[in-house]
């Protein structure tokens, strides 16, 4: 499969995922508000998220594909799986004790993630989080079989799986809330049964493409052993957004209460572009990436290196400058009802536009990783991590002792941050000589920011006009709401068009195309 069919494969459905994720946030919104309760669901829920990611999606996932995939090309599918089935057995070793710990040390952990927060809330939390963790366990191996789903090109049934969760989350709130104490349990429970559902779904999957992680006897072989070297590393290195998140929580329980769900709403619209741009490009690139440098098809690599990047700025640059303008609107608009009131809006939608400024930087990050896992290499982001993340803490001590700015520092730090990380990865690439920006992505990128611009003149003008109406969450601000969208992707389209930032040829070709798009004229045709 292509690079481009794959994206937009992974993509088409991380988008459908997200638009279900809305309406479960929606829903949350409504029923859990923005005060104690609802920050005590933050806290339970991104527990296991944090180590799904930085485990299982983010340091499993990058050094398992690599390597399945080198199994793949030298070795053939028997010799890939008994790989995987291996890989299987240790993460169930590894997980299943890790999560009981961690489900008996709950207060202790709550403590140390949340040291801010006091009781009721410290209470609520603990126990939502004991309810929350299974869901570790279930998405940890999913994530396994999504690597050897995605490394033989089988992406949608990955892709569509995060929807499971979304709709387990939903079906619970508003079914089980009228049956128990608080809405926060319903909805812990809806994240253990999602987690169950995505394992189970990818289960089959993997059984219906003669795939099927059966269980063996766990064996420290040469093979796990290197999955192991490679994955520790990346724990903390592939995982340098998600640590700067979790940072956001400690900041943020010192802040009013109220502050932590903020920044978790205002982080699920942020995660919109970058999920559907920024994770499908890294989904698709880390195989091909793998398979490409393996083969020595290194001009090919290089090429599609230079594309991920061409598609996540073509995405993430307006994405960006559209959030930033619409920050209030889209939470008036999404989230204010029932139990999220006015001055939740406006807490939430200053933090949005905090987070949407290191949007770009966060999808470069997702396009430029691959380039160090694909060649084994997981010590490399690790380290430009551990910079990124020390300066992400400097800059939350500085900007909420240092200035006024409580909830908007906290999101500004962590994307001043993301923007430093995607620096580095870039300058150690390039000194490496392993990406060099061809004269196309250079010319498009100028010819990107002059249509992002025109775009965000647009809007500028769209909002004043509408201003009466957008201000209020009402139908009619709903409908405006997408009109000014519509009329921000229609600019940006045309402006794109006619300053030949991507052309409906070119698109056609992407789709098709194996190997990389070469790296000649910008202006050359296909």
């Amino acid at each position: 499969m292509s690079l481009g069919r794959a994206v937009a494969t992974v993509g088409g459905f991380t988008l459908l995922s997200r638009l279900v994720g809305f309406a479960r946030d929606v829903v949350l919104s409504a029923v859990l508000g923005s005060g104690a309760m609802a920050d005590a669901f933050v806290v339970a829920f991104k527990l296991p998220n944090l180590f799904r990611r930085l485990f299982a999606e983010g340091a499993f996932s990058a050094a398992f594909v690599p390597l399945f995939s080198r199994e793949l090309q030298d070795n053939g599918r028997a010799e890939a799986l008994a790989f995987a089935r291996q890989a299987h057995a240790a993460l169930l070793l590894v997980l299943v004790p890790f999560s009981i710990v961690l489900m008996v040390a709950m207060p202790w952990v709550v403590a140390v993630l949340a040291p801010g927060m006091r009781a009721p809330t410290f209470a609520m939390a603990v126990e939502f989080g004991r309810i929350t963790f299974p869901y570790l366990l279930f998405i940890s191996l999913a994530s396994l079989y999504g690597g050897v789903l995605n490394s033989i090109d089988r992406f949608a049934h990955v892709a569509a799986t995060p929807i499971l969760l979304n709709l387990a989350m939903i079906g619970t709130v508003l079914g089980l809330t009228p049956l128990l104490p608080n809405s926060g349990y319903a909805a812990s429970i809806g994240v253990a049964i999602g987690g169950l559902l995505q394992w189970l779904w990818l289960l089959i999957a993997c059984a219906r493409d003669d795939v099927g992680m059966t269980l063996v006897r766990p064996r420290w072989t040469a093979r796990v052993a290197r999955l192991v070297k490679l994955a520790t590393p990346v724990a903390i290195g592939g995982g340098a957004q998600q640590i700067s998140t979790m940072l956001d929580v400690v900041w943020a329980s010192l802040l009013p209460v109220g502050t932590i769900s903020a920044l978790f709403y205002a982080d699920r619209i942020a995660q919109l572009p970058l999920g559907v741009v920024g994770i499908a490009i890294g989904t698709a690139l880390l195989p091909l990436l793998a398979r490409q440098l393996r083969a020595g098809q290194l001009e090919s690599a290089m090429a599609n290196q230079n594309r991920a990047i061409e598609f996540g700025l073509l995405l993430s640059l307006p994405a960006a400058v559209a959030l930033w303008l619409l920050s209030d609107p889209i939470i008036r608009v999404l989230f204010e009802r029932g139990r999220f009131g006015p001055d939740d809006t406006l807490r939430t939608a200053s933090a949005l536009a905090a987070y949407v400024v290191g949007l770009p930087a966060f999808v470069l990050i997702k396009a430029l990783t691959p380039g160090f896992f694909a060649r084994e290499d997981t010590r490399t982001p690790l380290y430009i991590a551990i910079v990124a993340i020390v300066v992400n803490v400097a800059l939350n001590v500085f900007f909420l002792y240092g200035t006024s700015l409580a909830q908007v520092g906290v999101a500004l730090a962590t994307s001043l941050s993301g923007w430093l990380n995607a620096a580095m990865l870039a300058i150690v690439l390039w000194r490496r000589d392993h990406w060099i920006a061809d004269q196309r992505l250079v010319s498009r990128a100028w010819r990107m920011l002059a249509a992002t611009a025109g775009m965000g003149i647009a809007l500028w003008g769209a909002l004043v006009v509408l201003d009466p109406i957008l201000a209020h969450a009402n139908t009619k601000g709903v409908v405006a709401l997408f009109g000014v969208c519509a009329l921000g992707m229609a600019v940006y389209a045309a402006l794109g068009t006619l300053l030949g930032v991507v052309r409906l040829a070119e698109l056609r070709f992407v789709m098709r195309r194996q190997a990389g798009l070469r790296s000649g004229d910008p202006d050359e045709q296909p």
